[in-house]
């Protein structure tokens, strides 16, 4: 699909709520915003699943950013506005959604969509989508990603661990080594960013000799709802929804991409596990530095409110996972689910919201690009 001029006319126009078989919803008017002057990111999604609606809401609450495009697949503007008011896990969208012809009308915001298969086609850069969110899992190294840039993009970001030598970027972990010159920056996965600030923390302060990791993770897209097949990990083709399965992941080495220090001394495992939402981060790991596991506790409590707040948490209270649904942190520590075997071998637990934290983290970088760009080109 390639924009018209009109089209882009076509943004200065009213728009008019849906309704029909397929979808109905209230609307309500849209106020005024005083800082409708102050300079903005743009921004752009290409795909529309359960990461890239929710970095769509985010943005769309976040007065420093303009979401301005979105390419949907295979999605018509009508089921997008449906998927994006619903979440069985995060409730109703704030504000209103309806649609105007091809463009989704997000609190009075008209927003182009597009069902393009080559993102170059979108027009990113036209519709004012400099910094684009990469969700649809298919477009991970440059090689690929390089099609969203010649849209008009100026960087993608992906919301996923990168095929490639991309640059990987965990915020409240490695965001200073992000210079300006990348074009394409990974996320990292939402298990890599409920991992890597506790890991960092401790590493910081006591030093991590050995550590092996194991996440317990809610279940995700890509499993089976009842048993299914899959020749590339057979237990993986079995019911999500009704099993606990042992797999594989890469989270906790790609830890050491953004803490080098740690290469060869962090590994680790996954359970799926038949709940929707929220994952747990198990850390058990031998220590440099003799310790005790109030002093930790002390360590990570102060961190939360101080130099790593909004992005490591810390919990006393007996909580369980859904507890932390919709919970912005990446990574919650768990004071009271931790134990301590002696003064350096120590297990240490996380939740992590592996949706909304992750695709708050994801926002976060778009920003911190954009705001590492604006000062190299000042």
């Amino acid at each position: 699909m390639k924009l018209s001029i009109a089209a882009l006319v076509a943004t200065f126009g009213s728009a008019a709520a849906f309704t029909g078989s397929s979808f109905s919803g209230s609307t309500l008017k849209a106020t005024s915003n005083d800082s409708s002057l102050k300079m903005v990111t743009g921004m752009g999604v290409n795909g529309f699943g359960r990461i890239g609606r929710l970095v769509t809401r985010i943005i769309m609450e976040d007065e420093d950013c303009s979401m301005n495009a979105i390419n949907a697949g295979s999605a018509t503007p009508d089921y997008m506005a449906y998927q994006y008011k619903y979440d069985t896990i995060h409730g109703i969208a704030k504000g209103t959604v309806d649609i105007d012809g091809d463009f989704l009308v997000l609190n009075g915001k008209k927003i182009m969509t597009s069902r393009c298969r080559d993102p170059k086609e979108v027009g990113w850069g036209a519709l004012g989508a400099d910094y684009v969110c990469e969700s649809t899992g298919i477009f991970l190294t440059k090689e690929k990603a390089q099609s969203i840039i010649d849209g008009g993009a100026k960087k993608v970001i992906y919301s996923a661990p990168a095929k490639d030598d991309s640059q990987t970027i965990v915020m409240g972990v490695n965001q200073e080594e992000y210079d300006g010159s990348e074009d394409f920056i990974s996320c990292a996965s939402c298990t890599t960013n409920g991992l890597a600030p506790m890991v960092k923390a401790i590493n910081d302060e006591f030093g991590i000799e050995e550590a092996l990791m194991t996440t317990v993770h809610a279940m995700t897209a890509t499993q089976a709802v009842v048993d299914s097949s899959s020749r590339k990990d057979w237990r993986g083709g079995r019911a999500a929804s009704g099993n606990i399965i042992p797999s594989s992941t890469g989270a906790a080495k790609a830890v050491t991409k953004v803490i080098p220090s740690l290469q060869g001394k962090l590994t680790g495992m996954a359970f799926r596990v038949p709940t929707i939402d929220v994952s747990v981060v198990d850390l058990t790991c031998k220590l440099a530095k003799e310790t005790t596991y109030e002093e930790i506790c002390e360590t990570i409590k102060a961190k939360s409110e101080g130099e790593m707040k909004g992005v490591l948490g810390y919990c006393d209270e007996p909580l369980v996972s859904t507890d932390f649904e919709s919970d912005s942190r990446s990574s919650i520590f768990d004071a009271d689910a931790g134990i301590m075997l002696n003064p350096t071998f120590v297990k240490l637990v996380a939740w992590y919201d592996n949706e909304w934290g992750y695709s708050g983290r994801v926002v976060d970088l778009m920003k911190h690009v954009a705001a590492v760009d604006a000062k190299v080109e000042a």
